[in-house]
């Protein structure tokens, strides 16, 4: 019989850590190299904004369907053909000859990139009591803000290497592969995980079930989760922040250049936001689970760190949050820049664990991918929309109107769950667990 592992869920939560990191460096390469692609084939913002708009169309489609997916056929089995289809996707963008082909690559790595939120989330879920799921999914989530800062050096080092391109499409692409044979070793549901001690097990999934919500492997149907306000409230709450964030991932480089900035003079800087991302994770994750062990009920912990994100007050010590964006419409010191990009950054990251965490604390184990996989379309849709905007506003006019936008939404996102995420009658009949 295999040896135990101590603290296994650990392991596991770092296996998803490191998807999350790859699948953003594959996405990121594009962005990278956005004001070299731009003018090699002399795309405006608004071609840009096409080839991104083709990546968000299949992930906002393919996060509603591989949520109900994964709940079908399992975690395993799902991020498996998942990381396989997306690593291949990327590896072949380095064959791309113009709008078209960048266009097509993009939706088909949208596509298959689009399990990886939904197959963690419900992950958490499974392995994870609720006392911990914050730091769990602050671990997996920093894979975000790892990736994207990891992937200006890596892929710009390659550019230069190389003289081309086209190579670091090739090479960011195959680290998918690197990870898909240790993640095929170890992981298992705790049900079923062979290297799991009996003292863990115990403990996941008592702490799974605390909640009181139906744990017998039941799905919900479409019919009864869009019937429930909480979902309404995490669909809405997702599709109007995570934008803000795929603003600054996608166009930050586009944003520093056309500011006057040369891209290779600021690589340092590209990175501070996404750092800033990292941490954020990290203090929302860590401070929710800290209030919920001083006694502080799930739905309170979670809702002051979503407050404290988006209207810039983190547990009463006075901040920006995310309307720190406004003053960079004006700013032309990069450090100040930069500095109000991190800010912002940061606030969003402690918001978004929130949210994340939101399915696997409301829901049921077998239906946490679907709810969180309408989540994630909801995110696309509203990524879309957002992503044409930007391309025509920063060509007409400049990235001013995009950058008091992207503040001020993020307030209506936090009045919806503060609103729709709360105990119902559903919650009394056993339906979803307390909040």
């Amino acid at each position: 019989m295999p040896r135990t592992l101590r603290h296994l869920r650990w392991y596991i939560g770092t296996l998803l850590f490191f998807s999350t990191v790859i699948n953003y460096i594959d996405r990121q390469t594009l962005s990278v190299l956005a004001p070299v692609l731009k003018t090699e084939f002399h795309w405006t913002n608004s071609d840009f904004a096409l080839v991104l708009i083709s990546f968000r169309v299949a992930y906002a489609v393919g996060q509603a369907v591989s949520g109900r997916f994964l709940d079908i056929v399992g975690t395993r089995r799902g991020l498996t053909w998942s990381v396989a289809a997306y690593s291949i996707v990327a590896a072949l963008t380095s064959f791309a000859t113009g709008l078209r082909s960048f266009c097509a690559f993009r939706f088909l790595l949208g596509a298959g990139e689009s399990a990886n939120w939904p197959g963690a989330t419900k992950t958490v879920a499974e392995w994870f009591p609720r006392r911990e799921s914050g730091w769990a999914v602050a671990l997996f989530d920093s894979g975000s803000s790892i990736g994207a800062a990891v992937a200006g050096p890596l892929v710009l080092t390659i550019y230069y290497l190389s003289g081309s391109w086209r190579p670091a499409f090739l090479v960011t692409g195959m680290l998918g592969f690197v990870w898909l044979p240790i993640f095929r070793a170890m992981y298992r549901r705790p049900e079923d995980h062979p290297r799991l001690s009996a003292d863990e097990r115990r403990t996941i999934l008592e702490g799974r079930g605390a909640a009181g919500a139906d744990t017998s492997g039941r799905r919900l149907s479409y019919t009864t989760l869009l019937s429930l306000p909480q979902t309404w409230g995490i669909i809405i709450g997702k599709t109007l922040t995570d934008p803000v964030w795929f603003f600054i991932t996608d166009w930050f480089a586009v944003f520093l250049v056309a500011k006057g900035f040369r891209l290779e003079s600021s690589l340092l800087a590209f990175w501070v936001p996404f750092v800033a991302a990292d941490l954020g994770n990290f203090f929302g994750g860590g401070w929710s689970s800290f209030l919920i062990r001083r006694g502080w009920s799930v739905g309170r912990a979670r809702k002051a760190l979503i407050v404290g994100g988006a209207f810039g007050v983190l547990m009463l010590i006075p901040a920006f949050g995310m309307t720190l964006l406004i003053p960079a419409v004006v700013l032309t010191s990069l450090s100040w820049l930069v500095a109000c990009f991190a800010v912002s950054t940061f606030s969003y990251a402690a918001l978004s664990t929130m949210v994340l965490n939101l399915p696997a604390d409301v829901y049921p184990p077998h239906s946490v991918a679907s709810v969180s996989g309408m989540s994630g379309a909801g995110a696309g849709i509203g990524t879309v929309a957002a992503t044409y905007a930007i391309g025509l506003i920063s060509d007409r006019y400049s990235f001013g109107p995009i950058l008091v936008g992207a503040s001020l939404i993020p307030l209506v996102a936090a009045a919806a769950i503060l609103l729709l995420v709360r105990n119902t009658e559903a919650t009394r009949r056993g339906i979803v667990n307390a909040i």
